[in-house]
């Protein structure tokens, strides 16, 4: 086994694009370079942005992905492979089913460069339901069938989906999202009160949001039933954290007890300034933000879809309400801003759980093991 493993991340965007799987992915560079792995990240570019530069010690390389769609991704193959017959990596991890796979599984055959695959989303808008309503779908999942050497997998969800598929679990590898819980900590009343002020939040009863503003995390819909967490809870504040293509009409929606911080680099202070997490998606992956939320001591309140249900033990770290049921969400978050000390034994065991099962440097030294493991079981390919 070589000291050093060279792995090709290729990924659909990433810096300075923001979403969960390209900061998971920063997260762990440096923390896999530590063990003994050097990472370059292949992603598609986009407008305004260099087709290459070193975002933080890693090499990225940004490859022309035109429209429409057919055109984007056959471009952004015909790229990738052209890097990476010159590149030659130990072995590839495509981020997500779709395009990345795609090359992933087109540089395995010309090059046979060992791919790992992680699946980023199940549910309905999923990466395998995805694949299922594209005419080459079932193709495809056959050549991942025959040609992925592991498949990474965030949720029993997303397992449970490659099995009805034809992927056996032992071709998988249960592998949740980390956290960085030395960055995201709980703070007491005192410096809770500092932050809020510092952020001019109101001193009043705070839920918080993070992530991206997009349809499928229903946003609407906690907006929606906010007057009557506030006819419940007078003053109750919601702070709406981050930006996306809904950011204009939640804000047009939005009452009274509704503020918007836009695009912000770093989540923690409003966390920190808050006294509950709501994360009301109908489908998720395993979200970043929730997993931050609990590091970060929060009581969480999240509906029972993707890695979730893995994550949360309802009533013990944090409140699972089911998808659409909006009484639901709305008692879940009148009861918890009601109660502040269910709220502090949650937010307690919350930061428990993601420190024992969900810190970084556990997922990065998993996943150092796993590509040890898939470059020992695969015989050596041709040089040249």
């Amino acid at each position: 086994m070589k000291d050093r493993i060279q792995v090709a991340m290729i990924i659909q965007s990433y810096w300075p694009r923001i979403g969960g799987a390209e900061r998971q992915l920063a997260s762990l560079a440096p923390l896999l370079k530590a063990r003994g792995v050097d990472i370059q990240v292949i992603t598609r570019r986009y407008t305004g942005m260099a087709a290459y530069e070193i975002v933080d010690e890693v090499p990225v390389h940004r490859l022309p992905a035109p429209r429409p769609k057919a055109l984007a991704s056959a471009v952004f193959t015909a790229a990738a492979l052209r890097l990476l017959k010159r590149q030659r990596p130990d072995l590839l991890h495509a981020h997500e089913l779709l395009s990345p796979t795609t090359a992933g599984i087109a540089a395995k055959r010309l090059f046979g460069i060992p791919l790992v695959v992680k699946v980023l989303r199940g549910g309905e808008l999923g990466d395998i339901a995805k694949l299922k309503r594209r005419p080459t779908g079932r193709m495809r999942l056959a050549l991942m069938h025959k040609l992925v050497d592991r498949f990474l997998v965030i949720s029993r969800e997303i397992e449970a989906e490659l099995a009805e598929v034809g992927i056996p679990p032992e071709r998988c590898l249960h592998l949740p999202n980390g956290v960085d819980s030395a960055h995201f900590t709980p703070v007491g009343p005192e410096a809770k009160q500092t932050t809020r002020t510092k952020l001019g939040l109101p001193e009043a009863p705070t839920a918080v949001y993070t992530g991206r503003l997009t349809p499928e995390k229903h946003l609407e819909r906690l907006i929606g039933l906010w007057p009557a967490v506030r006819g419940a809870q007078p003053g109750a504040h919601l702070l709406i954290v981050g930006s996306g293509e809904q950011e204009a009409h939640l804000r047009e929606i939005a009452g009274s007890g509704v503020g918007f911080t836009g695009a912000v680099e770093d989540v923690r202070p409003y966390l920190q300034a808050a006294d509950l997490f709501v994360l009301p998606s109908s489908t998720e992956g395993l979200s970043n933000a929730l997993l931050e939320a609990m590091a970060a001591g929060l009581a969480v309140v999240a509906t029972a879809v993707g890695g979730a249900p893995d994550v949360i033990t309802h009533g013990e770290n944090g409140w699972l309400v089911p998808p659409d049921e909006e009484p639901a969400l709305e008692e879940a978050i009148i009861t918890l801003l009601e109660n502040p000390v269910l709220r502090e034994q949650l937010g307690e065991q919350a930061r428990q759980r993601v420190m024992s099962q969900y810190s970084l440097p556990e997922v990065a030294e998993r996943l150092r093991a796993l590509y040890g493991e898939v470059l020992a079981s695969v015989p050596a390919r041709a040089q040249g």
